[in-house]
């Protein structure tokens, strides 16, 4: 019988490789009706296996003598799953090979039964191993080459390991409560829980509240949040301003107004087409690449794009939309400064440094901010403050 931690797993492989499913929220799915540990082991062994997919797959060619690419889909994820319980775990090598057998046999492949178990015994013998000895960099680490050349040419080849093996780790679980929960951090409002109880937090990085808090929100002013979803930032500006949450997409947008968040309008359209202005602040928490938040999306490095032009754009559609001096905060999780600086220097608004973070301050542009996840351990996050001229 297949431990059912294992079969929700191979599900949620199965779907984000091959249906381009999110990794989150295909597990939200497969484990249903499982207990707390079996879902939690679901999910380590699923993200784990997303997040390792390139050094898994270099382990499978090499002792399995056959191109990944070449497998069928059914085979190919149980290989996978089980090359990631021999390399990165300390599960039972026989219950792990054994199951990942069953699961090519449940799936109805009978013919491919012989190859996953020849592969698997001879990844339970020689992957750990194999793994060990190979040079540091994006193979071993697993992460697209593009990704580690642009964090060695950001932040030189020694920071670019550390950021790759940093976001391999689990990160700490943080939240954003009104009241006391768990270990204060030193952004005010900011925790680090063990757990979430939605009735008295809201899951939430501190990197991510420090964007918004950088706003620096009033009584008595309108902020405009240009890209609301899914409504943590519209929150913390809420609690002093009125804000004008605008978000795209009509399910994110349906979502943030069904949370009837006090002092948040909630607009679906596009910011660059909206019809409303004289903001006193606004926030451009644009769509990136989200090379600061991979250890919480495993399967984000597979997909990410970077995004300079629309973030261009949308910075400029909401200095637009400001009044002549007002504020614009422009912040994006991810670790690129062609998304970062460089969007900023091509906007033409001036640079208000932040000085008040110097323990956030980014290590070249000091006049900004950037969370690392290994120095803060917390996510990547670039932040400018900047004004639209008089």
């Amino acid at each position: 019988m297949i431990a059912p931690a294992r079969r929700a797993a191979f599900e949620v492989v199965r779907r984000t490789f091959e249906d381009d499913a999110y990794a989150d929220r295909a597990l939200a799915s497969a484990v249903e009706g499982l207990d707390a540990r079996d879902r939690a082991l679901a999910q380590r062994l699923a993200f784990g296996t997303v997040q390792r997919a390139r050094v898994l797959d270099f382990g499978i060619e090499q002792l399995g003598k056959r191109p990944v690419r070449k497998l069928d889909a059914p085979v190919k994820a149980s290989l996978r799953l089980g090359a990631y319980q021999l390399a990165f775990t300390d599960l039972p090598p026989h219950a792990v090979v054994d199951d990942a057998v069953e699961l090519v046999r449940a799936a109805r492949h009978e013919r491919a039964v012989p190859f996953t178990n020849a592969v698997m015994r001879r990844l339970a013998s020689g992957l750990r191993g194999l793994v060990a000895s190979l040079p540091a960099g994006p193979v071993k680490e697993s992460y697209p080459d593009w990704i580690a050349e642009v964090w060695t040419r950001d932040f030189g080849a020694e920071a670019a390991l550390e950021l790759m093996r940093a976001q391999n780790e689990a990160p700490a679980l943080e939240v954003r409560a009104a009241t006391p929960v768990g270990t204060p951090t030193d952004v005010p409002g900011a925790y680090v829980v063990d757990r979430v109880d939605p009735r008295r937090m809201r899951a939430m990085s501190r990197a991510s509240q420090l964007a918004a808090l950088v706003v620096g929100a009033r009584q008595g002013e309108r902020v405009l949040d240009a890209c609301a979803a899914p409504g943590g930032k519209s929150s913390i500006l809420a609690e002093r301003a009125q804000v004008t949450a605008v978000e795209i997409h009509p399910g994110r947008a349906a979502a943030l107004a069904e949370q009837h968040l006090s002092g948040v309008e909630v607009v679906n359209a596009d910011v660059r087409e909206l019809a409303m202005g004289g903001f006193d602040r606004a926030l451009v928490d644009a769509p990136c690449s989200g090379l600061g938040v991979l250890a919480r999306r495993p399967d984000l490095r597979w997909r990410a794009q970077p995004l300079p032009e629309l973030q261009g754009e949308l910075l400029a559609a909401a200095a637009g939309r400001v009044k002549p001096g007002g504020l614009v905060v422009y912040a994006v999780c991810t670790l690129n400064a062609d998304e970062n600086e460089a969007v900023v220097d091509a906007s033409g608004l001036d640079v208000v440094p932040l000085i008040e973070w110097p323990q956030y301050a980014h290590p070249r542009r000091p006049e900004f901010l950037l969370t690392l996840p290994t120095r803060d351990r917390t996510s990547g996050f670039f932040i400018a403050r900047l004004r639209r001229p008089s």
